[in-house]
């Protein structure tokens, strides 16, 4: 079976090219020119250069393809010409779910994000519950919203699509890194003085790259599935790296409105006035005032997703960004 995913630069598409290749599955990638391909020198990744935005190049890449791992998307809390975002996340879902199509794709895994989950006033999300356009902060998040709607559009149009929405994930190969990543490497480099009250659902990264698999071989198309572990305040987050590590964890409690505050004068001064991308990301603060917190039990009855244990996954985190010499 050929498969192609998009992506696969990235963390979540790196590791689910490393782990189809480990299964035997025929793997393309699409590649931007100019992107760092560390995560897929080492597989046997067929390298289809081009873009989300360029209709010639995504036909390239699906044409004899059997399925399609669409992990592509401009992942970013700042940028100066949001339209970007939307054409890639939105327009380029569009496109190339139209040209899977065209092509005679069998069936396409989705990877959106669990922002797009609904949050109930009390519980834990779940894939049953809608949300809004209006629930989403900011670019990135609305721009997966209105790409996820488009994919389930593409289902009922007779391509058959399953949708994954993966929490934060941890592990190794976060180049970039993930604003997750970000927050390990922060804290490794000891640049983390005060936390605020805020917290996360986090899973194993190589769990969500099998849990992609198990979503093309068992998930039902039409159907969304959280790719997710565990519940956790950002406070056991760094405990538990200070615990790994045996470097303190802050003591420091921030109020939240106070962080936002700072982050919009940030927002003001470095990113509107001096066009630089702010220190505190205020996208990202903003949907920390209400955890993600939510309950993955459809991925783990129905699709048999593993629930490697966080902290092991913080482990392997830790030690690939002191591999890479990252600290």
């Amino acid at each position: 079976m050929k498969v192609l995913v998009t992506g696969a630069t990235g963390f979540i598409g790196g590791n689910l090219v490393r782990t189809l290749s480990n299964q035997g599955y025929k793997v393309r990638a699409l590649v931007r020119p100019k992107s760092n391909t560390l995560t897929l020198d080492s597989t046997k990744a067929e390298l289809v250069f081009g873009d989300l935005t360029d209709q010639q190049s995504i036909t390239r890449a699906v044409a004899g393809c059997d399925v399609l791992f669409h992990c592509g998307a401009l992942y970013s809390f700042w940028n100066p010409r949001p339209q970007e975002i939307y054409r890639t996340n939105v327009d380029g879902t569009k496109m190339i779910l139209q040209e899977a199509l065209k092509a005679g794709v069998n069936r396409v895994v989705y990877t959106s994000t669990v922002s797009t989950i609904g949050l109930p006033k009390r519980g834990l999300g779940t894939e049953d519950i809608a949300s809004t356009p209006q629930d989403m902060v900011g670019h990135y998040k609305l721009s997966k919203f209105l790409a996820e709607k488009e994919a389930l559009k593409m289902n009922r149009k007779g391509l058959p699509v399953v949708v994954v929405n993966p929490t934060a994930p941890v592990g190794p190969w976060d180049i970039k890194p993930t604003p997750t990543g970000a927050i390990i490497l922060d804290f490794l480099r000891q640049k983390i003085p005060a936390y605020i009250n805020t917290g996360m659902n986090l899973v194993d990264v190589e769990d969500v790259a099998l849990g992609h698999v198990l979503a093309l071989e068992k998930g039902e198309a039409g159907e969304r599935y959280i790719l997710g572990n565990k519940n956790m305040k950002l406070k056991e987050i760094l405990d538990s790296l200070s615990d790994i590590t045996g470097k303190p964890s802050p003591r420091i409690k921030l109020p939240i409105d106070l962080v936002v505050a700072l982050a919009y004068v940030d927002w003001l001064v470095e990113g509107k006035l001096l066009r630089k991308t702010p220190t505190l990301p205020l996208e990202g603060i903003r949907v920390a005032r209400k955890p993600m917190y939510v309950n993955c039990r459809k991925s783990v009855e129905e699709l048999g997703l593993p629930q490697t244990p966080v902290a092991n996954a913080l482990e392997k985190a830790v030690a690939w960004f002191f591999d890479q010499r990252k600290v």
